[in-house]
């Protein structure tokens, strides 16, 4: 026999999925805007290392022939080159703690975010599961309890194992000797407010995944504003100047990114997860209250009684 489940959860789904496309449009944004500036930056220190190289070389073979001045000049471009190449050579190896130091105050509040992010996942593995929210055997002795009308038992078992099957069929039993109408909407309401109270438990996840990559940018913007200070009151800036300032902002973007990527996998993981152990909880009370819901249609129903000659 088919058994129509009517799906409670399809409206939340649709609105957190919705929201949950923004997110990933934002992330993946940053993720584009932070690549393109890592490869152009790359791209122009090596341009500049090109043409100092070059610069140095013509300096180089005009000595013997020209001025001192000249060879001065040559000098200095080297060297600034040699200090290009150590500050790009330590800046492939920034370890944590630099990153960390180079992050800031900001850096630190998204580090946190990051162990409130591990901590989230952790108790969802736990407690969102088939086992605990479905706990094994419940559908079949609350079926057995209500084939011999000991409703009172039944509510006692669910409470002695609670999980979200049984927080819906105690919601049924407690409408036992109403109607099956009223049953099947209080186990319609059950499932919804059970099903609500766990996306807003997973729903900090989406908090964190959406305010640490702000958080990041945030820093990267008031990195810069540092940067740009710093070289504004200098009389003869160099570019190479710049560049410790610069990078050391994008420092807090990459944190942010660092902790809202797994936070948003993680988001969608449970709450597909969810959806399914949610539907199917509300399809299975419907199963155990079957027997239940025929045999009061059969109560319900005239009897014939045979007609006289």
């Amino acid at each position: 026999m088919n058994y129509h489940c009517h799906n409670p959860f399809a409206g939340n789904a649709s609105v957190i999925s919705g929201r949950r496309c923004v997110f990933v449009a934002i992330s993946l944004l940053l993720i584009g805007l932070v690549g393109a500036a890592g490869s152009s930056d790359s791209l122009a220190d090596e341009a500049t290392n090109r043409g100092l190289d070059a610069a140095g070389a013509s300096a180089g073979a005009s000595a013997g022939a020209s001025a001192g001045a000249s060879t001065c000049a040559s000098t200095g471009r080297v060297a600034d080159n040699v200090v290009i190449t150590q500050q790009a050579s330590d800046g492939s190896m920034l370890s944590l703690r630099d990153m960390l130091a180079a992050g800031g105050s900001i850096g630190y509040v998204i580090v946190l975010f990051s162990f409130l992010m591990v901590a989230l996942i952790i108790d969802h593995l736990m407690n969102i599961r088939r086992s605990t929210l479905m706990p094994p055997g419940l559908a079949e002795e609350i079926h057995r309890c209500l084939a011999e009308k000991r409703f009172e038992e039944g509510k006692k078992y669910c409470v002695e194992h609670p999980g979200f099957l049984s927080r819906v069929l105690h919601a049924g039993l407690d409408e036992t000797g109403v109607g099956y109408a009223t049953i099947e909407k209080a186990m319609e309401d059950a499932a919804v407010e059970q099903s609500a109270r766990l996306f807003r438990r997973i729903e900090y996840l989406s908090v964190i995944s959406t305010l640490a990559p702000m958080l990041g940018l945030m820093g990267t913007v008031w990195g810069m504003i540092q940067a740009f200070l710093e070289f504004e009151q200098k009389a003869n800036p160099q570019v190479s100047e710049l560049a410790p300032g610069i990078y050391r902002a994008l420092i807090t973007t990459l944190l942010g990114l660092g902790v809202a990527v797994p936070s948003l996998a993680a988001f969608a993981i449970f709450r597909n997860r969810i959806e399914e152990l949610s539907a199917e909880s509300t399809l299975l009370a419907e199963h155990v209250f079957a027997d239940y819901r025929r045999s009061v249609q059969a109560r319900r129903q005239p009897r014939t009684t045979p007609s006289g000659p």
